[in-house]
């Protein structure tokens, strides 16, 4: 029986799973917690990969092994391949000045006409989370630090790297989904436009041609193989991929297909056969781990709205759910907006949340709890629809991620959007994901393994489309800069 290995570096920690390449059954996993924060150095996400590793067993009969990480994550590195300052995580929005000047100097000042043109050259329009937002905020805050770049990488290309003990930066390799994500890769023409890399770090085509870029590698491409001088050499490296695009590959996803995983962040994407374009940058352009596209609109906003609403309430998430489904739906006109860590979509990095409604007789445990996952079911409702417009096909929803266990969500998501959500068995997706990669790279075949080990259960759906249109109006008044009355 030949194993692979996939890894999840997400933001919050490092999960292994390890399978059969065959069938797809899990054989022992492993995982280990990720520092807080918005900024990390890089080193500790590898300490938590040798730890999530060691708990999963060891990697001594796995043949293959592919990582999928966090996306958008900034990671610089100097000549001698060490790294040059922590790296800036996508849910760090101190670069959200950097993304509005980006798209003002490519439009020649004109941002409608700059956001038209970056939606053409790379499929999106930047926003703080993406790397090439970062990479400015380090030209212009700390020069020092951006003058000696000799690469930058993503995390799951950095973590690969390390997994191979290579120390030149030649080697340094990636995928189209985690490159797509950058702000500086055509994952349509599969090359990276180094004339936006140049636009990012304020220097010349010329000056920055000598960086070194991840080669962007096919779907089933081998990276390389393992460190040797960790007893590695057995270990077949798989090109990796971005989070959201593992978690489509571990479910399995195909064209036309649409899935909400509800996380740290929220995201809304689909499998699709055709680029996308969104001038209003709320649908990103992205490529997927198939050699297809994964057109995406992701929140800063996920799970934790639930968290904090939990711990004002002092309860715990199973009283949270059970609160929440004792209220009527609209919570009798309370209705929470929840920036909470401002919002990538709409584009309000700087925006707080708001609670609107309040009265004696709405404001109650059962009122708060059940508006906080109205407010977080319906901005993914408003990232649906942007999404329909993209080849989602929304007559029916996946739902995964951690936030996905609330029963809940699972109702209140299903009335809200108006449409049936199916709900997987809880798996590791983006790492079963990475696993199946690795099987793919390992048996060399078109497609990747044909894998079934999850039940699915349907949510049907009992629209209350006063909900969604409660929330969209109260959103576009935080939106607009008014207070909600």
């Amino acid at each position: 029986m030949a194993l692979v290995a996939g890894v999840d570096s997400s933001t919050q920690s490092c999960k292994v799973v390890i399978r059969d390449a065959a069938t797809g059954q899990l054989v022992r996993h492993g995982s280990a917690p990720h520092p807080p924060g918005t900024e990390v150095d890089p080193e500790q996400w590898w300490e938590a990969l040798l730890t999530a590793v060691d708990r999963a067993g060891g990697l001594g009969d796995v043949a293959a092994l592919s990582v999928a990480g966090q996306q958008h994550g900034m990671v610089v590195l100097d000549a001698a391949g060490q790294v040059i300052r922590p790296a800036l995580l996508w849910n760090d929005t101190r670069s959200a000045q950097a993304a509005e000047q980006l798209v003002e100097e490519l439009g020649d000042g004109d941002a409608g006409l700059g956001a038209q043109r970056w939606a053409e050259a790379v499929g999106s329009v930047p926003v703080a989370s993406f790397t090439v937002t970062k990479l400015r905020w380090l030209a212009d805050h700390e020069p020092e630090h951006a003058a000696r770049i000799a690469a930058v990488a993503l995390p799951h290309d950095w973590l690969t790297w390390r997994l191979s003990g290579a120390t030149s930066l030649d080697t340094l390799a990636t995928d189209r989904s985690d490159a797509s994500g950058t702000g500086y890769f055509d994952p349509v023409a599969n090359e990276y436009r180094r004339d936006l890399l140049a636009l990012a770090l304020r220097r010349s085509v010329e000056e920055v041609a000598g960086i070194r870029l991840p080669r962007a590698l096919g779907p089933s491409e081998a990276a390389g193989t393992g460190d040797p001088d960790a007893g590695l050499a057995h270990l077949i490296l798989g090109p990796g991929c971005g989070d959201n695009a593992g978690a489509a590959l571990g479910l399995g996803l195909r064209p036309g297909d649409t899935v909400v995983s509800l996380g740290t962040s929220g995201v809304v994407s689909c499998i699709s056969t055709e680029p996308t374009v969104d001038a209003t940058g709320i649908v990103t352009g992205f490529a997927d781990a198939t050699g297809r596209y994964l057109p995406l609109a992701c929140t800063l906003n996920g799970a934790r709205v639930l968290d904090a609403t939990a711990a004002v309430l002092g309860v715990d998430h199973q009283e949270l759910s059970r609160l929440a489904l004792t209220a009527d739906p609209g919570c009798g006109g309370l209705v929470l907006v929840p920036y909470l860590e401002g919002e990538r979509t709409p584009n309000l990095p700087h925006a707080t949340g708001e609670l609107h409604g309040v009265t004696l007789d709405t404001f109650t445990p059962p009122n708060l709890a059940r508006a906080s996952v109205e407010g977080l079911a319906a901005l993914l409702g408003a990232a649906l629809s942007a999404m329909s417009k993209h080849g989602a096909n929304n007559s029916r929803v996946h739902l995964v991620g951690g936030g996905a266990r609330s029963e809940a969500f699972r109702q209140i998501a299903a009335s809200t959007w108006g449409v049936p959500v199916l709900v997987p068995e809880p798996g590791e997706d983006v790492a079963d994901g990475a696993a199946r990669q690795a099987a793919w790279v390992l048996g060399q075949s078109q497609s990747p393994p044909d894998w079934h080990f999850r039940t699915t259960h349907e949510y049907a759906a009992a629209p209350t489309p006063t909900v969604q249109k409660a929330y969209d109006a109260a959103a576009a008044r935080v939106a607009a800069g008014s207070p909600i009355s």
